[in-house]
């Protein structure tokens, strides 16, 4: 029987003469940026400059510790090295940089500014003074940039898996399905189910055989919340899964982990074998007498695996599609044994309620919805990565104090600029300005058409067409469908064909009220979750930006000039007549006399803003 205690005790003792340790990002973000080569060049570099570095924790190791870690949040920032226990965080680090490191940071426990985050000014020497760290509450991603997310002794030496022994050992199955309940933990997947509600529906079953999923097929566009804590914190995600089990009577269980996500797949494929070899996994876990096998599957590639009866069909080595329920999942699920699922963040979640109770999780959060939120924050804001926050913290928190606040869409932060943020996928809807100050909770949300989903946040400035924002996330949800149910099969198709018109200037006065009403039938009619919340973008664009789709259909004009079918140029006064723009014209639809002011032939041009572009006096505009 695997003993932690002493398994702590010998990695404390391990590293009792290390002063220092470099933790270089190594979340997939990070990795794209080079961060894999400043890992080997700090290896090369220590080693010609005599600096003592190791990357392995074994007795008599001195001086400082290398070691890789998951997504550390900054990932606009990277790849980003976090040198403890000084708390320096170093950021858009090269290999260039890391004799400089090496030398100032650790031999001579100096700060180098030029690689520091600076706040209007202000350097910033680590997470606790960057304020994209310091405004944040990170409880499931607060491991994923520290501990190498490889080395299950070091999750064990940080207190992993105590809350799988305590709950296999010394809690009784209903004991805790009632202190989940309790805490009022809400799936964190997209609809905030409660999940000591779903578990104790599986435990009630009486079957020889059960199952658990975790559902980490993520695919919402602009979504990487899951992804990071796969890479960050694969152990957290199967002690969640092991007290799951306990809780719900399964003795096997599944990690269904989006195929794109190469490096999630490696990480929680070696810390499922090496928690099943130190026997956290296997037969009577902590002589429990409970037995748990885990088995890691790559998705399908599809959107719609990611909804339970889909997923279940593509684990059983079928076509992913969704069926009416009854019965659920919990009743007749995987080989029609009752099954639960949940996503990664609601599992990664479990360990902290077992260890420290309810009472200490509803501390955080709202009376509704207790606890933490991951966000992926992305768009037009002036940080964007990935982010933890309080449920019913607000957008205006979120995009202006930890973001930065929104961009022009060339780095720099502009006031007044901020015009939309998508929140929960093309599953979710748009939120605007009137938003700002709403608590981000699934019951606040709701009321407004949007839900927090997975957790992707689009934020999107004023040079945006919300026209064109639907019919880009109605595309992907219309590629995605599976093609089971007439409503979203041919609803989201027409949908689709109804925007293109709208966007292209063929649309009448009529369209809009009939996409809004195919919107209504494809949200009540659908089969499963895909179709009833494909038109939640539609629907909500078309509430709050009605003006919008009334000037492209009224007016074909797009008042934000993206739409290409629906906008002209015209060369102002304030042309020069230098040519240039007539000489870079693809389609030579520009004409004029030397010094003397041009014209645009509008028949002729195809749009493609090489002219604005080329035209260094600004004399060129989109009306």
């Amino acid at each position: 029987m695997i003993d932690l205690d002493n398994i702590t005790r010998s990695v404390k003792k391990a590293g009792e003469n290390i002063t220092k340790r470099i933790v270089v990002c190594a979340g997939t973000g990070c990795v794209a940026s080079g961060s894999i080569k400043v890992f080997e060049s700090f290896i090369i570099v220590a080693k010609e400059l005599g600096i003592s570095v190791c990357v392995e924790l074994k007795g008599g190791n001195i001086g400082t510790l290398l070691s890789k870690s998951g997504c550390q949040g900054f990932c606009q920032k990277g790849p980003l090295v976090n040198i403890l226990p000084a708390e320096i965080l170093y950021i858009n680090v090269k290999v260039d940089d890391v004799k400089e490191i090496l030398k100032k940071s650790i031999k001579n426990n100096s700060l180098i500014d030029r690689l520091c985050y600076s706040d209007n000014g202000k350097v910033c020497k680590g997470q606790n003074e960057i304020p994209f760290y310091k405004k944040q509450h990170r409880v499931v991603i607060k491991q994923c940039g520290v501990m190498d997310p490889e080395n299950i002794k070091e999750y064990i030496s940080i207190g992993g898996y105590r809350a799988a022994e305590k709950a296999c050992a010394e809690m009784t199955d209903k004991e805790i399905c009632d202190v989940v309940l309790a805490a009022g933990l809400r799936g964190r997947g997209g609809g905030g189910f409660p999940v000591g509600k779903k578990w104790n529906l599986a435990r009630n079953q009486t079957a020889s055989k059960k199952y658990i999923i975790c559902n980490g097929d993520e695919g919402d566009p602009g979504a990487f919340m899951d992804r990071s804590v796969m890479e960050g914190n694969p152990h957290g995600i199967i002690e969640g899964l092991v007290i799951a089990a306990k809780a719900t009577g399964a003795d096997e269980g599944y990690v269904y982990v989006r195929t794109e996500y190469a490096l999630a797949v490696k990480r929680m494929k070696k810390a499922v074998k090496d928690a099943s070899d130190i026997k956290v996994l296997g037969k009577n876990i902590f002589g429990s007498g409970h037995n748990f096998t885990l088995h890691v599957m790559e998705g399908a590639g599809a959107f719609v695996c990611g909804e339970e009866i889909a997923l279940i069909a593509s684990v059983e080595g079928k076509r992913g599609m969704p069926l009416p329920k009854p019965p659920f999942p919990a009743q007749s699920g995987l080989w029609g044994k009752p099954t639960t699922i949940n996503n990664v963040e609601t599992l990664a979640t479990i360990p902290m309620i077992i260890n420290y109770g309810a009472d200490v999780f509803r501390e955080t959060g709202t009376v509704s919805s207790p606890g933490t939120k991951t966000f992926a924050l992305t768009g037009h804001v002036l940080n964007t990565g990935l982010i933890e926050v309080p449920l019913g913290s607000t957008l205006r928190q979120i995009i202006f104090d930890i973001s930065g606040g929104v961009t022009d869409g060339k780095g720099s932060v502009k006031d007044g600029n901020f015009k939309a943020v998508q929140i929960g996928g093309p599953s979710g809807g748009c939120l605007t300005e009137e938003h700002l100050d709403l608590s981000l909770d699934f019951d606040s949300l709701k009321k407004v058409g949007a839900m927090v989903g997975s957790g992707g946040l689009v934020v999107m400035n004023k040079s945006i067409c919300m026209v064109n924002i639907a019919k880009f996330f109605m595309q992907f949800t219309q590629n995605e469908s599976c093609g089971k149910c007439v409503l979203c099969r041919e609803g989201t198709k027409q949908m689709l064909l109804m925007l293109s018109d709208i966007t292209e200037g063929k649309a009448d006065e009529d369209t809009i009220s009939l996409l809004e009403e195919l919107a209504r039938a494809v949200q009540i009619g659908s089969l499963c979750g895909l179709g009833k919340t494909a038109p939640n973008p539609v629907l909500s664009t078309l509430k709050y930006f009605r003006n919008e789709y009334d000037a492209h259909v009224k007016e074909k004009r797009c008042p934000a000039g993206e739409c290409k079918s629906l906008i002209n140029y015209e060369i102002t006064d304030k042309c020069i007549g230098c040519t240039v723009c007539a000489v870079k014209c693809p389609a030579k639809a520009i004409s004029g006399e030397r010094r003397q002011k041009h014209k645009i032939a509008i028949v002729k041009c195809v749009k493609c803003d090489i002219c604005i572009k080329s035209c260094k006096f600004n004399a060129i505009e989109i009306v």
